[in-house]
């Protein structure tokens, strides 16, 4: 019985099964996978098979309940897909090695459960995917408009004040004015870049880091002086360059000098910087904010997460910004300095040097 085959082998079907996910092409195995995703899978074909036995609302069931445990352990489409197949085939092909009979009601019955687990399994995968990723939009969509809402009322309210003409433009009410207009701009400026990245669209150019540097320099020079922090600005040897989308690029370094200026104490510095190796790009803020908070700096990188005083913003910056490094071919980093403050690193490929002119044949 093909149910007994399986459970005596188990031990010998997974070690099979194991070296045929590690062998596999696409999608490439991990070692989650290997070491738990096999077994999990195998138990669950043969609770299928088991239960092929008695209904097939119960193997819908229990497929359903795969499906959901799958998704929930991190395992993509693919992954599903193709498990099951390799748990499948270990099983047919350590039979036949063992020159085990597998009658054409069981061979059968295997294949059958094949199809169903994976039908259901996927089914079920695919709809808890889309209902976590419509409820993750729904809750972007109302805070990045209640964000929104806050930025305009604070500008609206410092504006009814100037308009009394009782006080100045470069007074307190000045000041909330120019940060509510900035907050505006960076806010409008994430969501463009993040959906550029969404939909794919770059338009990737050859970019001179000493220009470019410049440029974000300059921009930024308002805010800082609104946050009262003092910019520097300084770079290595050389006109080294890049291969990007040159808005997307200039998205990711503003918003990291927004946030440097936001975090670091009044009157501070803020310092903006380049250097280049070999084959590398690295374009730095350093602020002083005092040390990140405790726990795992890469968690800063997460959607929605905030681990300072000023809760102000998406905190959705940060990860889009590694998600734009990343689309560059680079990465995005960051170094604490505890009780001084922290240095985001954007780290690029150098793109290749420019071919120089042929030279005119000797006449």
């Amino acid at each position: 019985m093909l149910q007994q085959f399986i459970a005596e082998n188990r031990a010998e079907i997974i070690a099979l099964c194991r070296a045929k996910v590690a062998a596999r092409l696409a999608p490439s195995a991990t070692p989650a996978e290997l070491e738990h995703g096999v077994p999990f899978f195998l138990d669950q074909f043969t609770e299928i098979l088991r239960e092929r036995a008695t209904s097939s609302p119960a193997i819908r069931d229990s497929a359903t309940r795969h499906g959901e445990e799958m998704l929930r352990l991190g395992f993509t489409v693919a992954q599903v897909v193709h498990d099951y197949g390799d748990v499948c085939q270990s099983v047919t092909d350590l039979a036949l090695d063992r020159e085990t009979p597998i009658s054409t009601a069981d061979f059968h019955a295997l294949n059958s459960c094949l199809d169903d687990a994976i039908a259901h399994a996927v089914t079920e995968y695919a709809r808890q995917r889309d209902e976590r990723v419509s409820a993750a939009e729904t809750e972007r969509l109302g805070i990045f408009a209640h964000e929104l809402r806050n930025l305009l009322n604070s500008a609206m309210l410092s504006f009814e004040v100037l308009k009394t003409g009782n006080v100045g433009v470069g007074g307190a009410s000045g000041a909330i004015l120019g940060r509510s207009l900035s907050g505006l701009h960076a806010l409008i400026d994430r969501a463009q870049e993040e959906s550029r990245l969404k939909a794919g669209i770059q338009n990737p150019e050859r970019i001179a880091i000493p220009g470019f540097v410049v440029e974000v320099a300059a921009s930024a020079g308002m805010e800082a002086l609104s946050h009262g922090a003092h910019l520097s600005v300084a770079g290595g040897n050389g006109a080294p360059a890049v291969q990007a989308d040159r808005r997307i690029l200039a998205s990711v370094v503003t918003n990291l000098l927004q946030n440097a200026f936001k975090f670091s104490r009044r009157g501070g510095n803020v310092s903006l910087r380049w250097s280049v190796d070999a084959d590398r790009v690295r374009i730095e803020v350093e602020d002083e904010c005092g040390g990140l908070p405790p726990g795992d700096p890469r968690d800063l990188f997460r959607p929605f997460e905030q681990r300072g005083d000023d809760r102000t913003g998406l905190g959705l910056g940060l990860a889009i910004s590694r998600r734009a490094a990343e689309a560059s071919g680079g990465a995005l980093h960051v170094r604490n300095l505890p009780g001084t403050g922290c240095i985001f690193t954007v780290d690029l490929p150098r793109a290749a040097a420019e071919a120089r002119p042929a030279e005119a044949p000797p006449g």
